[in-house]
């Protein structure tokens, strides 16, 4: 499996509605959106391609209300320390958001995941 694809049922295991990158417009809040925004490169001294790999992954909740986007994004947290299938740990506390032309209120967050190549 790919770390996308074991992310995504991490995610979805706390809330259904779960997209990268976006979310169609129309979508019932709360969502989850998320996407890599870098990581750390493994470079190994045999020019071996290593096993695994590091991303950078933040994860966007949008809700209908502040309260509830922040107790998404902590079960989001939990769920990442807690899972056996890939090692993922915040690099940032939650930051909370708010779009006052759609309205919508969000929380995002940042982690750094090792996972399988």
């Amino acid at each position: 499996m790919s770390l996308e694809t074991e992310l995504y049922a991490v995610l979805v295991s706390v809330t259904p509605r779960v997209f990268p990158d976006f979310a169609p417009v129309s979508t019932t809040r709360p969502y989850v959106t998320f996407q890599q925004i870098g990581g750390e490169a493994v470079n190994m001294l045999d020019r071996f391609t290593p096993n695994k790999r590091n991303a950078s992954i933040q994860v966007n909740v949008w809700s209908n209300t502040r309260a509830e986007a922040m107790t998404i994004i902590q079960s989001i947290e939990d769920a990442i320390r807690a899972t056996t299938v890939f090692q993922g740990e915040p690099q940032s506390a939650p930051q909370a958001d708010f779009d006052a032309d759609i309205p919508v209120y969000g929380a995002s967050q940042d982690f750094t995941i090792w996972a399988d190549r």
